[in-house]
């Protein structure tokens, strides 16, 4: 038996940004306990701290789900409950070293990287599996052997080799957002498709974000129906490409092994991995996941939610009304967004800033392969998430649908220029310029809301001034641009001038 190497309960590998913005590397439990100092995770790229914060959140739900602040036995059985337990650590400021390191250390054998019987998030069984080398588990690079990058970010041994710290955050990586392309072993097994993460919109609220996104409430508002098992203990599934059912408690579902996998090493480095199919379910009516959004589906007689991938090409806040307004019954916010307004008003906060970030990977052909990463935040009062909150929210609405308005003008414009010049539009490009250039502005305007003491007409029309500003200035602009041929106009084939 050889000897287990890497643990993560004691190497320091989950890289975070200090308050006074330097980076430091840290072991698991220390990015619990000193959490308060913190001011977030600042690993490779987002997407991979979003699957290093999935793990963490996992953590602390399991303990916290069954004890109280303290470390004291106290399963949650009322909504009521739930919440006071959240103000209870919430108005402590940190979680008890002594809470944390007790949990973890009873399972200390199952967070070695390297173990001949249960190496972390990973089984020895995956040796059958596809073979890939370490620029495909590097999410930077995500090179296959048949496609690689002209441009790498990284050259010569760093696409040979990586440290275990990196490939402990990468192993996390793989297997929330890993690709269709490998191939199974088995005849005739299903596509699980691409690891969990990977199939959602992700969200979640950034600054104090383990706790923030700490939902000891389904939803905010009923009890979780499972007790919380993550994956270290449990056994281990060794099965390729098993259908499970949706997990009912949210530590399962937050270290879900959507692959079976196990590093590969050489002169204590990591060189590449071994890949299988793992666990999956049926995304429609996936309630339990708590941090992606959701788009309505209509088919015959039936509606339900599905996740809803995020659009590279849309900034965060022209999808305000889907993720953060509950209008009826044909949008669903995400669960970090209802859990929020559980906790704001249990708290009573009201002028409190909130910034929520939200991050996905891009696929090409059926997700056969990574096209790009993508991210983006925004931040505003709280309140405005609020009920007491309805008429700001309207508004808001009113502003963006205001820009779309203006965004089809500038559209109509450039293809009617198109047109005058003899030239093929580009419509998505001109009101991609208009929406570039109003971006800030507009999150400028939301950020600066202050929804108790400020005039809703006065501040709406503040916006309206810049947005109009902006949609006459870039018109002008491209009538200018567009020269003499738009002037004197096209000839058609017919021989009219257009």
């Amino acid at each position: 038996m050889k000897t287990p190497e890497f643990n993560l309960l004691e190497e320091a590998w989950i890289r975070v940004l200090k308050d006074d913005c330097s980076e430091e590397m840290v072991s698991l439990p220390e990015a619990m306990i000193h959490a308060h100092e913190y001011r977030d995770l600042c690993g490779d790229t987002p997407e991979q701290d979003m699957a290093v914060l999935r793990l963490l959140l996992a953590v602390l739900h399991t303990i916290f789900s069954k004890m109280d602040e303290d470390g004291q036995d106290n399963v949650i059985d009322t909504p009521t409950q739930a919440r006071k337990r959240w103000r209870a650590l919430w108005e402590k400021g940190y979680f008890k070293e002594d809470v944390i390191r007790t949990y973890l250390e009873k399972y200390h054998e199952r967070f070695w990287l390297f173990h001949d019987q249960y190496p972390f998030w990973q089984i020895p069984e995956a040796a059958v599996g596809t073979e890939y080398t370490v620029a495909k588990l590097n999410g930077e690079l995500s090179e296959s052997g048949n496609k690689v990058r002209l441009f790498p970010l990284c050259n010569g041994i760093k696409k040979q080799e990586m440290e275990y710290a990196a490939a402990a955050r990468w192993l996390l990586y793989v297997n929330a957002y890993d690709d269709t392309s490998a191939k199974p072993k088995g005849k005739g097994l299903p596509s699980p498709g691409v690891g969990w993460p990977g199939k959602l919109g992700l969200i979640a609220a950034v600054g104090d974000n383990l706790m923030l996104n700490l939902t000891l409430l389904k939803d905010g508002r009923s009890l979780w129906e499972g007790e919380d098992k993550p994956i270290w203990e449990r056994e281990p599934s060794k099965k390729e490409r098993q259908e499970i059912a949706v997990p009912d408690n949210l530590a399962e579902l937050l270290t879900l092994q959507s692959r079976r996998l196990l590093l590969k090493r050489d002169h204590n480095k990591v060189v590449g991995y071994y890949l299988l199919g793992g666990d999956f379910f049926d995304k429609n009516l996936a309630y339990a996941e708590q941090m992606t959004v959701w788009r309505e589906v209509k088919e015959k007689d039936r509606k339900f939610f599905t996740p809803r991938r995020h659009d590279p090409s849309r900034q965060m806040w022209r999808d305000f009304g889907s993720i953060f307004v509950e209008s009826g019954s044909n949008v669903r916010k995400p669960g970090v967004v209802s859990w929020y307004d559980t906790i704001a008003t249990e708290m009573q906060w009201k002028i409190r800033p909130i910034r929520f970030r939200i991050a996905s990977v891009q696929y090409g052909d059926k997700d056969f392969f990574v096209n790009d990463t993508f991210s983006d935040s925004l931040a505003f009062q709280g309140e405005l998430l609020l009920q007491m909150s309805r008429p700001w929210q309207s508004r808001i609405l009113d502003e963006i649908n205001k820009c779309e308005e203006v965004a089809g003008a500038i559209g109509m414009l450039e293809g009617n220029l198109a047109k005058a010049e003899g030239r093929d539009a580009d419509i998505v490009y001109a009101k991609e310029v208009f929406y570039d250039r109003i971006d800030q502005p507009f999150r400028r305007w939301l950020m600066e809301i202050l929804p108790e003491t400020d005039d809703i007409s006065k501040t709406c029309k503040k916006l309206d001034e810049i947005i109009q500003m902006v949609g006459k200035e870039l018109g002008e602009e491209m009538v200018s641009n567009a020269g003499e041929a738009a002037i004197a106009g096209a000839v058609s084939n017919a021989g009219v001038t257009s």
